[in-house]
C-alpha cells in the first residue's frame, strides 16, 4: 500500500453493526485513505468534485452513490466543485456483518456479488441513487433492530439494480487483512477490544491463546500484516475516536481512558494514523454521527 495513503481507524467498535455520519460542508478535506470496513457514500450537490477509488479518477455529478470495499483506497476532493452546501452521508459497516456462510445462501446471492464487486468500488446508476437516497437519509430516524433491517433492505435493493459499474481496474484489498480465519486471533482481538482501557502486554495475550510470546508475535504479524503493539494501538485509537465524537471529555481524559498513559504518545500516534490531531478530528465531526 502506498505510504501516502492513510489507514483510517474508524470509530466502529465490535459491538456496533454500523454507523451513519451525515454532514453539510463547503469542501472535501479528508486525505486518500482506506479502512477494513465497507463504506456506502452518498454525495449530493457536489458536481465537479473529484473522486478517487483505487486506480480510478473521475469528476462526479450532482448526485452519486458509491460502495467501497474493505481496504480499497478512496477519497473525494473539491476539484471543480463550487457548491457551498455539499451534503455527504457515509455509512460504514463491518466486513463480517454478514457471515460468509450466510452470504452463500441463494437469497443473498445478489448482495454477495455486489460485495465481490466492491473490492474495485461500485458506482450505482443515477436512477438507482435517486430512488434509494431518501431511505439512506432517513436511516437516522430508525433505531435498534429496525435500523439494521433497513440497512440490509437498502443493500439488497442496491444489489439488484441495473447498471452497477465497477470503478477501479484492479482490486487493492489484501486477503490476509480480510480473512484471518483464526480462532486464536479472534480470541486475542476480543480480549483487546474488551480490555483496551487496561494495561495489556504481549505476555497476557500469548498466555490467553496458549502460545509463546515469540510465536504469537510472529503469528499476528503474518496473519494481519502488522505487529501486536500496532494492533493494540489501532484498537485503542478506534475507541478514542468514538469517545472524541460522543463526548466532550478532554483530550487527556480520552487518552487515559483508552489505555494510553502518556498523552504525548497518544497525540503522536493519533496524528500518525489519522493525519490530524485529536482536537482537529473532533472539530471535523461537526455533523451527525449515529451508531447502531
Amino acid at each position: 500500500m502506498n505510504k501516502n495513503i492513510v489507514r483510517e481507524i474508524t470509530p466502529l467498535t465490535q459491538n456496533d453493526c454500523f454507523t451513519i455520519f451525515s454532514r453539510v460542508k463547503k469542501e472535501f478535506n479528508f486525505p486518500l485513505h482506506y479502512h477494513e470496513e465497507f463504506e456506502l457514500n452518498l454525495i449530493i450537490n457536489a458536481k465537479g468534485a473529484k473522486r478517487i477509488v483505487g486506480d480510478h479518477i473521475d469528476l462526479i455529478d450532482e448526485l452519486e452513490l458509491v460502495l467501497v470495499g474493505p481496504n480499497l483506497s478512496h477519497a473525494w476532493f473539491t476539484g471543480q466543485c463550487i457548491s457551498d452546501e455539499i451534503k455527504e452521508v457515509t455509512i460504514q459497516f463491518h466486513k463480517d456483518l454478514f457471515d460468509e456462510k450466510m452470504l452463500r445462501r441463494n437469497q443473498l446471492s445478489f448482495i454477495r456479488k455486489m460485495f465481490d464487486l466492491s473490492t474495485k468500488g461500485v458506482l450505482f446508476s443515477k436512477e438507482a441513487t435517486q430512488s434509494i437516497y431518501p431511505r439512506i437519509i432517513s436511516l437516522h430516524q430508525k433505531s435498534g433492530f429496525d435500523s439494521v433491517m433497513s440497512l440490509i433492505n437498502i443493500l439488497h435493493d442496491l444489489s439488484t439494480t441495473r447498471d452497477i459499474r465497477t470503478l477501479s481496474e484492479a482490486s487493492f484489498n489484501n486477503d490476509y487483512q480480510l480473512n484471518f480465519n483464526s480462532r486464536r486471533l479472534e480470541k486475542a482481538f476480543e480480549y483487546m477490544n474488551k480490555n483496551y482501557d487496561k494495561p495489556i502486554t504481549l505476555g497476557n495475550i500469548a498466555r490467553l491463546v496458549n502460545m509463546t510470546e515469540v510465536s504469537f508475535s510472529r503469528f499476528i504479524k503474518k496473519r494481519t500484516g502488522i505487529t501486536f503493539i500496532d494492533s493494540l494501538n489501532e484498537i485503542r485509537l478506534g475507541h478514542a475516536s468514538r469517545i472524541l465524537i460522543d463526548t466532550t471529555n478532554s483530550i487527556a481524559e480520552v487518552s487515559y481512558s483508552c489505555g494510553f498513559n502518556n498523552i504525548s504518545n497518544f497525540n503522536r500516534l493519533f496524528k500518525k494514523k489519522k493525519s490530524c490531531t485529536p482536537k482537529e478530528f473532533r472539530e471535523s465531526f461537526s455533523g451527525t454521527r449515529t451508531f447502531f
